[in-house]
């Protein structure tokens, strides 16, 4: 089975870095107060199927559709962009068309880019060459666990914060995150162009 203790320890603590549910928590916050609902136990599930989907057939997939790494990683990038500006200035840019009486938001953005984005579907493909198959797939399990309580005890977070200080977070962690898609989008606008030079 080629079970490794530390390459366990290794792909869960990189993996824990990329996806930060504790540090979403603000995002998943601002969602709630636009009264949206997050499903637990579907984000958690959906979010393992896509991870370990994307880590057997991920490279196929984009090649198939012929879409380099980097401009995925640029296209989630903008999505994130898209939800700091939301977060900052109060904005609603993504409406709801989600057709469920629930006003769910549970796979777009948490499951999609929050928590199985470009940065962990990267991290994904090149553990690949790093770490036998089964210790990845351990170290997503034991992160989506990590995911689940961080999703399920949000409203007692909520609570402990207040509509104050849930402001306060909102407003920092929009601006942090801008800083972090910003980030992403210049790293990998460089590397996409220099991928297309180099075709030409």
């Amino acid at each position: 089975m080629n079970i490794n203790i530390l390459e366990i320890i290794s792909a869960f603590l990189v993996l824990f870095a990329i996806i930060d549910a504790p540090g979403s928590v603000p995002i998943f916050l601002n969602i709630k107060s636009q009264n949206r609902s997050i499903h637990p136990e579907k984000a958690t599930l959906y979010s393992l199927i896509i991870l370990i989907g994307f880590l057997f057939i991920g490279e196929w997939l984009l090649k198939l559709f012929q879409v380099d790494i980097s401009a995925f990683a640029v296209a989630g990038a903008i999505v994130l962009l898209i939800i700091s500006i939301e977060m900052i200035f109060g904005v609603e840019i993504f409406k709801n068309d989600n057709p469920s009486s629930d006003n769910s938001s549970t796979l777009f953005p948490v499951v999609f880019p929050l928590i199985a984005g470009p940065g962990s579907f990267t991290t994904l493909l090149s553990m690949r060459a790093e770490y036998h198959t089964i210790n990845i797939i351990l170290a997503v399990l034991i992160n989506m666990i990590v995911v689940y309580f961080v999703l399920r005890y949000l409203s007692s977070v909520k609570r402990m914060l207040g509509d104050t200080g849930s402001y306060i977070l909102r407003k920092f962690f929009g601006v942090i995150l801008m800083a972090i898609s910003v980030k992403l989008i210049t790293s990998n606008l460089s590397q996409l162009i220099a991928n297309v030079n180099a075709v030409g």
